[in-house]
């Protein structure tokens, strides 16, 4: 429960040894690892444009909206019937969030790293 605390406070004493939260990486994305998958978009421009996606919802799990939608469309008024596709976004979704906190994670321990190694080398 502290934690909230003590990120609040590492914040507001030490701005510079926190990332942007969705700022650009400072970091080689490779760093420390093999070589990574990039992740790309499955569903297209046009598919999203046609189907009046908002722009909010174009994002890595906006084919799993698609096919909730679809779904949807498919079985109207009986819209229960597609439970199982929106969980498969839903946990598109979780799976999203996890990955962007675990890059922000990573971020915030290689600048902390960073002004370590400079200060030990200052001193």
């Amino acid at each position: 429960m502290g934690n909230l605390v003590v990120r609040t406070w590492d914040t507001a004493v030490h701005p510079e040894l926190n990332p942007q939260p969705y700022g650009p990486t400072t970091f080689d994305p490779t760093l420390g690892f093999g070589p990574r998958k990039e992740r790309v978009m499955i569903a297209t421009e046009q598919e999203l444009r046609a189907c009046k996606i908002p722009k909010e919802q174009w994002d890595f799990c906006a084919h799993k909206f698609l096919a909730v939608e679809k779904c949807r469309n498919e079985n109207w008024p009986l819209a229960w019937r597609c439970k199982n596709e929106a969980h498969e976004m839903s946990k598109c979704l979780h799976d999203d969030y996890i990955l962007r906190m675990k890059e922000y994670e990573r971020e915030r321990r290689l600048i902390q790293r960073k002004a370590r190694l400079e200060q030990a080398a200052a001193a």
